[in-house]
């Protein structure tokens, strides 16, 4: 039983689950980029990373989006031999990955800091704007 509360549905209303998915791939990339720059990684040591922190859960959401930044020059791979079986693809962080991910977290520190600004002006907002508690008053 879910305690969360649930948001009418109308012909015509957006699917929160919809957007919260295109919230997460709005910064998928992103989280992958830094997560490679840490240096070589293992595509099922991302997924574990990114599935704990809640960006995404789908395995087939991870290798297309590394095969598409490795085809635009942003990572590299290389074969390391396991010994617990076949050769294991470590991800790497080009050059230009480096570049693009510096890019893009100044991108995401002016998102970032604007979404919370936008955020707190609401609430703010919203605090001022509850009634003024009458027990303090007498009788």
């Amino acid at each position: 039983m879910s305690l969360k509360p649930t948001i009418p549905k109308h012909e015509h209303s957006m699917n929160i689950e919809n957007a919260q998915v295109q919230m997460r791939k709005g910064i998928l990339e992103f989280c992958i980029m830094h997560i490679i720059s840490r240096g070589e990684v293992y595509a099922s040591d991302m997924l574990d990373e990114l599935t704990s922190a809640k960006i995404m859960v789908v395995e087939g959401t991870l290798y297309p989006l590394l095969t598409r930044l490795k085809n635009s020059g942003l990572l590299d791979y290389k074969w390391v031999e396991s010994s617990s079986g076949p050769p294991r693809k470590y991800y790497i962080l080009t050059d230009m990955g480096k570049q693009f991910l510096e890019e893009l977290q100044s991108t995401w520190g002016e998102l970032s800091d604007s979404v919370n600004a936008i955020v707190k002006k609401t609430a703010q907002q919203s605090a001022d704007a509850q009634p003024a508690d009458d027990s303090s008053k007498s009788e």
